[in-house]
This record gives structure tokens, C-alpha cells and sequence, in this order.
């Protein structure tokens, strides 16, 4: 008799290939490297994620019709990184904002830009350089080491863009900063949009061998 998969493992896609990256940014880690081996590791590592679009699970890729989203898929048990979907709809943006911490931004679906800001003498940010287009597979990274206050947002006004992020801190809890356009700041704490988290660790069809 044909063994019948519970609903839950017969689902697809798979996500190995987030699996993979946790692994892998873990032991990265494991090895305490300075920030710009963490960049450039943990970079090579997203672009792997990102070079590929059959592990998101729908739930984590549905957009709101008016904010973006910002969405858990894995946080490390000691808070080192944490790991995001964002799901632009048609058009959507964030404020300027910044991070305080190392974050690497991998394009997934659609595209979108990223304006960097300095902040002026008077508090007033202003656009640095031209806004970078981040297509599938192209991975940016910020920190305050290398620039981290920027304005992202959907390269599309007619379809959805989904980016993964990666951040090393529970990003959700960082106390952040949003810069409006008169000048100042304004202190904010993202939180995330579910409640819910994709379960890589499900390996019933891939089992670890005895």
C-alpha cells in the first residue's frame, strides 16, 4: 500500500535552499569574522539564496495593499542575524530610514531601488549618489560602516517585488531611525507582519542518515 504524505510535507516548494543558508551563515558566524568578511561571506552565501525563486512559501510573499511587508522566515537562536522577506506592492516605499547594524539585501522577484542619504549639517537628509536598481540575484549591503541610511522601494508601479534581507540582529527589536525630509529623526521599532514561521527543519523527506 502507497504511503500517503501528511499535508504538511507534501507541500512544495522546498526549503532546502533556506536551510542551506541558515547553516551556513551560522557557521560563518561561528567563526566571530570582522564585518567586511561577513559582507562579502554572507553575500556570496544570499546571492546563492536568491539566484534561485522556488523555496518562498506564498505565505511569506503576499503583499498588503498598502504597506510593504516585512516578514520572519528565521531568526538565530542568539539573535546574531535574523532573516526577512519584504514584499512590496505595486509601487510601495519606505521612509529613509537606517539599521545601526550590518544588513544584506538580496533581490528575489521583480526589482527595486535604493537611494542612499547623508544627512546634512542641519539635519536634513539629502540623496547621496544615484538610486541603485537591484535586479534578481544582486545582493547590496549597508551598515554604519559603509553607508546606512536609504530609502528603498518597488522598481514596478503594476506587479509585486519581494527582496530577502538579512540583518545581524533580531531586527524587529532594533531601536532604528526614520529621517524626514524637513530634517531630524524620529526613533521606531519595526516589529515584523506574521506571527507565523516556515519550518526548514521539517527533513521527514530528506531524513539525516543514523
Amino acid at each position: 500500500m502507497a504511503e500517503t504524505l501528511p499535508a504538511a510535507q507534501a507541500q512544495t516548494p522546498t526549503l532546502n535552499p533556506l536551510r542551506d543558508f541558515i547553516t551556513g551563515m551560522s557557521a560563518l558566524l561561528d567563526q566571530q569574522p570582522d564585518e567586511a568578511r561577513i559582507l562579502d561571506e554572507g553575500g556570496r552565501l544570499l546571492a546563492r539564496l536568491v539566484a534561485r525563486d522556488d523555496w518562498l512559501p506564498d505565505a511569506y510573499a503576499q503583499p498588503h495593499p498598502e504597506f510593504y511587508q516585512q516578514m520572519l522566515l528565521h531568526c538565530d537562536s542568539a539573535e546574531r542575524f535574523s532573516i526577512v522577506s519584504f514584499v512590496w506592492g505595486p509601487g510601495q516605499r519606505t521612509p529613509i530610514h537606517d539599521h545601526t547594524v550590518w544588513g544584506l539585501i538580496g533581490m528575489l522577484r521583480g526589482a527595486e531601488y535604493a537611494q542612499a542619504y547623508a544627512i546634512g549639517p542641519d539635519g536634513v537628509p539629502r540623496p547621496e549618489g544615484a538610486a541603485v536598481r537591484i535586479e534578481p540575484g544582486h545582493v547590496e549591503a549597508v551598515s554604519p560602516a559603509v553607508g546606512d541610511i536609504h530609502r528603498v522601494h518597488n522598481a514596478f508601479d503594476d506587479r509585486v517585488s519581494i527582496s530577502i534581507h538579512v540583518y545581524g540582529a533580531n531586527i524587529g527589536a532594533v531601536r532604528r531611525h526614520v529621517y524626514p525630509e524637513a530634517g531630524g529623526s524620529k526613533t521606531f521599532i519595526s516589529g515584523y507582519s506574521n506571527s507565523t514561521l516556515p519550518n526548514p527543519w521539517d527533513r521527514s523527506r530528506d531524513p539525516i542518515a543514523p
